[in-house]
């Protein structure tokens, strides 16, 4: 274990949250997002935008969202805060115990769920794409049979992290979903190309296969990290256990909670499913684009800090607990925001340069860089939630989460009416009721949030979206004048050319953000150019 990842987990009193783990899981999910992005460009340009797309899309979404409530949602969030609050109260034997029984308890249960998934497939492919129908409708189901027993590796892959993260190991845990983008790159093409060299329908089952490989890759490269801590894996049927019941009873009211956002993209493609092919890829690559930032950004700041938050409850903190969290918000937004702008200002040039190729047209750009804007409004909401949510996990308010989730999966079939069948926005009013969802989610719990603690630095807070604004005008700008004198003509120019104008406007555009928002003073900012400082001289 690398200097990096070691960090003692015994004295949670007066502990930061960690911006060089945080430095380490950003490039770790950097490489992940990048992948991923790639994976996408080899299918769309395989397969194109259309039909064959949409029930991939679709049939990868089922088992996706159950690893969501089970694997990155509600058993990960309820898993680390617990495993975590064992080790500072138990010890590490306890904590290792705990994880066993866990391990079985999830392997038993997420096995059965395997098999009732393959039984009910057509029935669930009829509820999450009720507009399929025909050929498109049976290859969905064959896709969706071929993919549940994915639920079950990164489901345990995800647990594996949870251990590792709590024992302050983040480099591998963050690395290992880049395992998971290759062996589905490499098999997928692979396989398919071996069905049909063609890449006609037939050739999707080699994605649905690529999926099984990256999955057990993702799981297979962390165990050697967890064996070096000196965990030994062995089954253990004994769940009538007070920490096991704790994890369960966190489970209950986060199984929704923990995955809104992912619920409401699930109900999005239902109703996109309705509009015609091409409509759910469209969506879901925009998605993707807005998930390459949130990853970055808000997912590597809540998984550096759901252990943190966790101890300092643990160790009754709570002054610390409301600086790191106050920080860690600031830290999502000061990110994120600029993202959100620079993508919806350049969201057709990089839909272009990123999946113009192929069988993929100017016409699937178009569709999807109109959904890309859309999502970008609700990006600091998804970031900030991140971070949130596993704060009030950490303080045991889980029902709250759960409430307010309820509040937003109705607020977004309301609003996916309003925008689609009403309106008639199509994908686009999908995508904007998402981010509209998000950013009140958000809200409504930086509210109660600030109720409970009494306050949340707030003023520094205002204070910094007052600067940030100013730096924001200055990327905007930027962006604009690219996108409008360097970039004219973008849809007609050439691949190289194209790239390396929009990698002119973004580097030019980032450096102009950072160095004001140091002129302004914004202190977060210091800190990151800091840790980038450090690293420079490491290297």
């Amino acid at each position: 274990m690398s200097s990096t990842e070691r960090a003692a987990t015994t004295s949670p009193r007066g502990e930061k949250l960690n911006t060089r783990a945080a430095s380490v899981v950003a490039v770790a999910v950097l490489c992940s997002r990048v992948l991923g992005l790639i994976r996408d460009q080899v299918f769309l340009a395989l397969f194109g935008g259309g039909a064959v797309m949409d029930a991939f899309a679709i049939a990868f979404r089922i088992p996706n969202l159950l690893r969501d409530l089970f694997a990155e949602g509600a058993l990960s969030v309820a898993f680390v805060t617990t495993f975590s609050k064992t080790i500072v109260r138990e010890g590490e034997e306890a904590a290792w115990a705990l994880a066993n029984k866990v391990v079985t308890l999830a392997t038993v249960v997420l096995s059965v769920l395997i098999i009732l998934g393959i039984v009910c497939a057509p029935w669930i492919v009829h509820v999450v794409g009720w507009g399929f129908h025909g050929s498109k409708a049976v290859l969905t189901v064959e896709l969706t049979r071929i993919m549940f027993p994915f639920i079950v590796m990164v489901s345990l892959a995800a647990l594996v992290m949870g251990m590792l993260n709590a024992r302050n190991v983040f480099g591998m845990p963050a690395m290992a979903s880049s395992f998971f983008n290759l062996g589905s790159i490499i098999a997928g093409a692979g396989v398919g190309w071996w069905i049909d060299p063609h890449f006609g329908p037939r050739a999707a089952i080699g994605l649905a296969i690529g999926t099984l490989v990256g999955g057990a890759l993702q799981l297979g490269v962390q165990l050697p990290s967890l064996r070096r801590l000196g965990h030994r894996f062995r089954p253990d049927f004994h769940w009538r256990d007070k920490g096991v019941r704790t994890i369960l009873q966190l489970m209950g009211p986060s199984v929704i909670a923990a995955s809104s956002t992912q619920i409401n993209v699930l109900v999005n493609g239902a109703f996109a499913s309705e509009l015609g092919n091409g409509r759910v890829i469209w969506l879901q690559i925009a998605f993707r684009l807005i998930y390459l930032p949130l990853g970055i950004f808000g997912v590597t700041l809540g998984t550096v800090s759901l252990p943190l938050l966790a101890r300092l409850v643990a160790a009754g903190d709570l002054l610390s607990f409301r600086r790191e969290l106050a920080r860690g918000m600031r830290l999502a937004l000061l990110l994120t925001i600029p993202s959100s702008i620079g993508l919806i200002l350049l969201a057709n040039p990089i839909v272009s340069v990123l999946f113009q190729h192929g069988r993929f047209t100017a016409y699937d750009v178009a569709e999807t860089a109109a959904g890309l804007r859309f999502y970008a409004l609700g990006l600091c909401g998804y970031a900030a939630l991140k971070i949130l949510v596993n704060a009030f996990y950490a303080i045991d308010r889980r029902k709250t989460p759960m409430v307010v989730t309820f509040v937003a999966v109705g607020l977004n079939l309301l609003l996916n009416w309003i925008f689609t069948v009403h309106l008639r926005w199509g994908h686009r009013g999908l995508a904007f009721s998402t981010a509209c969802v998000a950013t009140t989610n958000f809200l409504i719990l930086y509210a109660l949030m600030r109720r409970h603690l009494g306050r949340l630095e707030s003023r520094a807070l205002g204070a910094m979206l007052v600067r940030l604004t100013l730096a924001c005008a200055v990327l905007a700008a930027v962006c604009w004048s690219g996108q409008h004198w360097l970039m004219a003509g973008w849809a007609q120019q050439r691949f190289w050319p194209k790239l390396g104008a929009l990698s002119l406007v973004i580097v030019t555009g980032a450096g102009a953000f950072f160095g004001c928002a140091l002129l302004l003073g914004i202190g977060e900012m210091r800190d990151i150019a800091q840790v980038l400082r450090r690293k420079l001289r490491a290297a």
